[in-house]
């Protein structure tokens, strides 16, 4: 019996070092940094085939590894879903319109649906951004591309070297000329691709270019930057499913600029001021040409400047159903404070699947 009982105590030793290995090799499988998928040769085009007219598809590009922010690089700056918390960037301005910064987050109060909620995170620090320039391309453009052009450069050297930028243009279609890049010798070669022709398909492509954000963003923070000189007359979205696939969970501020003759103005007008408010962002609409350039750099300023909140929703995601934001500032040495931040979101929406974009005619 003294035998038996030595044997059973040593198996049960065995056993439990096979177990920890396991469970052990089990943990370290799991933790372990998933290395980004290299980047896919043959994909669709970045821009019209010469021969076949074709567009490109926006959600089909793949930005290569070494123009994506690394992993390692500062993970409080790198997107990692968080099931339960809730970001919203604001940015504080006083009455007559100038930026408030360095205030504290007892300054600060976030409600959802009217509720207050409690605050898990609080920033105020110049974060890399991962942003969507999306430029009018239509015939109306072709002389106004130059400056534009400038303009938009201008705003990525004012921003943060490890900012992440892609480039759509777009006319009645849509296309990816540009995929995530930090380097302004690309960007500048996509805005090039000046091809001034056909009709205004702005809400497809800012659908589009959500999608290809919701698939290769690695930055939590996300701006799109858009350009047009005119009502959208060509798109198979609608404003308000535009604006509805734009409050999705960490989705993107919009900061407009509207370059409109008179006869556009009202329709048009709308439309920008509406995607912006919507979003947080604002919408510019210059008396002329020559001041978009400057438009560029507040926006640049803008963007640099906000406060970044997290929080955790009183009510549970699951629960469905859209959600309001509002954020209240108080401080003693201003009578007036407006923060300003996105209207609200739709829970869980980042991680469902998006309809098809693609435009027509591509693979």
């Amino acid at each position: 019996m003294p035998l038996r009982n030595d044997r059973l105590v040593a198996l049960v030793l065995v056993l439990s070092s096979v177990c920890f290995a396991a469970s052990v090799g089990f943990s370290q499988q799991n933790t372990t940094p998933a290395t980004p998928p290299p980047a896919q040769s043959g994909g669709a085009p970045s821009s019209p085939d010469k021969a076949t007219g074709q567009p490109g598809a926006v959600q089909d590009q793949k930005p290569s590894d070494q123009e994506q922010a690394p992993a390692d690089d500062n993970s409080v700056f790198v997107f990692k879903k968080q099931v339960e918390e809730v970001v919203v960037h604001a940015t504080v301005v006083d009455e007559s319109g100038h930026l408030i910064m360095n205030l504290p987050k007892e300054d600060f109060t976030i409600f959802e649906n009217g509720q207050q909620q409690t605050m898990t995170s609080f920033r105020h620090e110049d974060i890399p951004v991962a942003m969507g320039i999306i430029i009018d391309n239509s015939g109306s453009m072709r002389e106004k591309r130059e400056k534009v052009n400038k303009a938009a450069l201008n705003l990525v050297r004012s921003s943060n070297p490890r900012d992440q930028v892609f480039v759509v243009n777009f006319n009645d279609e849509y296309y990816l000329d540009q995929p995530f890049t930090n380097k302004i010798s690309k960007l500048q070669e996509a805005l090039e691709k000046v091809e001034a022709r056909g009709g205004t398909a702005l809400y497809d492509a800012l659908v589009a270019s959500v999608d290809y954000m919701k698939e290769q963003a690695r930055l939590q923070k996300r701006v799109l930057f858009v350009v047009t000189d005119g009502e959208d007359n060509a798109s198979r979205e609608s404003l308000e499913e535009t604006v509805r696939r734009l409050q999705v969970e960490n989705g993107p501020t919009v900061y407009t600029i509207g370059l409109l003759g008179e006869e556009k103005a009202r329709r048009a007008r709308r439309a920008l001021e509406t995607l912006a408010k919507s979003t947080g962002g604002i919408a510019f609409l210059p008396k002329g040409l020559d001041e978009v350039d400057e438009i560029s750099r507040d926006v640049a300023h803008d963007i640099r400047n906000q406060y970044t909140i997290g929080y955790k929703p009183t009510t549970p995601k699951t629960a469905g159903g859209y959600r309001t934001i509002r954020v209240d500032v108080r401080d003693k040495a201003h009578k007036k404070l407006v923060a300003r931040t996105r209207s609200g979101y739709y829970p869980g929406m980042e991680g469902t699947e998006a309809p098809d974009h693609r435009a027509p005619g591509s693979n």
